[in-house]
């Protein structure tokens, strides 16, 4: 697959976990199948392995956020930004996208969609779960 078309994808992914940290707060009950099915009418394999990989490592991804955001935590920062940045470990973490990719597509997704100091806080994040999987 193409990554502009990976791009694409990925923006779907942000907003599928952003669509369930919302309905989590609101103490709604989803499905992540039909919430991912609102946004992508043919099922992915890309989607639902980061989707269903983001939530089920939840926990370890924000320890692992938390460990590198500079006096800060991860639940400080707007949800947009929180599934960006889940993401972009997650994909660093536990696929074979290559990291600069993962970097890559986390850091454009935060220049369309965040500021320039979380852009710039995701980034060094990323950067240095990089380094240390090494």
């Amino acid at each position: 697959m193409a990554e502009s078309n990976r791009s694409e994808l990925r923006k779907i992914i942000m907003t599928s976990l952003y669509q369930i940290s919302v309905y989590k707060a609101n103490k709604i009950k989803y499905d992540i199948k039909k919430v991912i099915k609102e946004l992508l009418e043919v099922e992915n394999d890309f989607v639902n392995t980061i989707v269903f990989g983001v939530e089920d490592n939840l926990e370890k991804l924000d320890d692992i956020a938390n460990m590198y955001l500079k006096d800060w935590t991860i639940d400080r920062l707007g949800k947009t930004d929180q599934a960006i940045l889940r993401m972009g470990i997650y994909e660093l973490l536990y696929t074979d996208t290559p990291d600069i990719v993962c970097i890559n597509e986390a850091v454009e997704l935060a220049k369309e969609y965040s500021d320039d100091k979380v852009k710039n806080m995701i980034n060094a994040v990323l950067d240095n779960v990089r380094k240390d999987n090494e």
